[in-house]
């Protein structure tokens, strides 16, 4: 019977802010490699060429550009949805299990109870649809080996991202404005990258899971925690709402997603998101200048 250290894992995706975190969670196994650079997700010939010989496949590749996708939803389903059905093709015709990393995105956001894992999907926004399609066709090639974990709200090392550009605008305006009217969960991309680990490592069944930071917060809470934590005056957030801040693609109000899939399958859910913000903190996360796209 394999162990988790005999196991040959690729992971695509691999240079962003989460496919970084996955690289330190799976140090010290035999691990595959593939940024954006080495790697056409989209290549059917490619993504095969890249699957064989591997016993795990985790997608951290994505089109994460909400906005762009609002008016080139054709490149974002390249690589949004078309790729993860290749990559569950070539998975299911391997033998190995993928881990597709999919969005709260898929949701409307018109929720006030967190999403099951077993909602209705109901994208608003191109990217949310283009995501959407991903789990559909990742799931319906490979049914007996895919893990969909949807999360949202990233954090990390290594990329840009919300809490790092707070203390940026911290170092130069007396104020930020953050909105108060979108809730969600802060989630570390360490955390999850440890999580998704723990995941394929268990013999948890195929199926979704929510891979977000427990608790909930507004941007606005999570922008006060990030002060705080940074031991900056926290008052200097103020408040506003997403009338000040409109886009081209529409952001869910509400992205809290329930764990209960981890709890059936054996597994804890992620800790809460303070908890995680404050480690992070710790380790120096927001210290670093490493701006490496992020992805989700």
């Amino acid at each position: 019977m394999s162990t988790p250290q005999n196991l040959r894992y690729l992971v695509t995706g691999a240079r962003g802010m989460l496919g970084s975190d996955l690289l330190e969670a799976l140090f010290g196994r035999e691990v595959t490699v593939l940024g954006r650079a080495d790697l056409d997700v989209t290549d059917r010939d490619a993504v095969f060429s890249a699957v064989a010989g591997h016993d795990v496949v985790i997608n951290a590749a994505a089109y994460t550009a909400v906005d762009a996708a609002e008016t080139d939803e054709e490149a974002a389903r390249a690589v949004n949805g078309t790729a993860a059905g290749l990559l569950g093709e070539a998975t299911a015709s391997s033998g190995a299990r993928l881990v597709q990393v999919s969005t709260d995105y898929v949701f409307d956001g018109t929720a006030t109870e967190p999403y099951a894992e077993s909602t209705p999907l109901a994208p608003v926004s191109a990217y949310g649809r283009t995501k959407a399609e991903g789990e559909r066709l990742a799931r319906e090639a490979n049914p007996d080996g895919t893990y969909i974990v949807r999360t949202a709200w990233l954090y990390g090392q290594h990329g840009p991202n919300f809490a790092k550009t707070m203390l940026r605008l911290a170092s130069t305006h007396d104020t930020v404005s953050v909105v108060d009217d979108q809730i969600g969960q802060p989630t570390w991309t360490l955390d999850l990258a440890e999580q998704i680990v723990r995941l394929v490592d268990s013999d948890a069944p195929a199926g979704v899971y929510h891979g977000t930071n427990g608790g909930r917060a507004s941007w606005f809470d999570f922008a006060r925690a990030v002060f705080e934590t940074a031991g900056l005056d926290a008052d200097r957030v103020k408040a506003t709402d997403s009338s000040s801040f409109v886009r081209p693609a529409p952001r869910p109000a509400f992205s809290v997603l329930g764990h209960d899939a981890w709890t059936a399958a054996g597994l804890a859910p992620l800790r809460p998101w303070d908890e995680a913000l404050h480690d992070a903190a710790a380790k120096g996360v927001f210290s670093s200048d490493d701006d490496t796209p992020s992805g989700r």
